[in-house]
């Protein structure tokens, strides 16, 4: 029984196994970025178009903005802090149309992404990461 164990074919088991494994982590990983990227756009929408009803101020905007992320970190835990939600707001402004989520950028990358003020800078940027953006 020991030699099964040494021999070629069960180290190739193994190997098959084990790429396997890490290429359906891969994807998972993958999947899951994703689906949060696009519920962040979707966060911005709901923090906008609540705004847009209210007719909300700035001074209250701001206000709203440190609550809802209070309100959602004690709710959820970690991904809400109030950086994120003004984040996920102007991720929505600064795409209204959407975005075709680039299997290559993660949510940190838009979020750095949109800390360029400059509309035409951030193009730039975006064409050179070979973002597809819809605007």
């Amino acid at each position: 029984m020991v030699e099964l164990f040494k021999n070629k074919e069960y180290k190739k088991l193994i190997e098959r196994i084990s790429t396997n494994y890490i290429k359906a982590k891969e994807k998972a990983f993958k999947a899951i970025n994703d689906e949060l990227t696009l519920s962040n756009w979707e966060t911005g929408k709901y923090i906008v178009e609540f705004e847009q009803k209210g007719n909300i101020k700035a001074e209250y905007g701001k206000k709203l903005l440190i609550k809802l992320s209070k309100d959602l970190t004690e709710r959820h835990g970690t991904g809400f802090s109030r950086s994120n939600v003004v984040y996920m707001r102007l991720f929505y402004l600064k795409y209204p149309k959407g975005v075709t989520v680039s299997h290559l950028l993660s949510w940190s990358h838009y979020y750095e992404l949109l800390k360029i003020k400059d509309d035409v800078e951030r193009s730039l940027v975006g064409k050179v990461l070979n973002i597809n953006v819809i605007q």
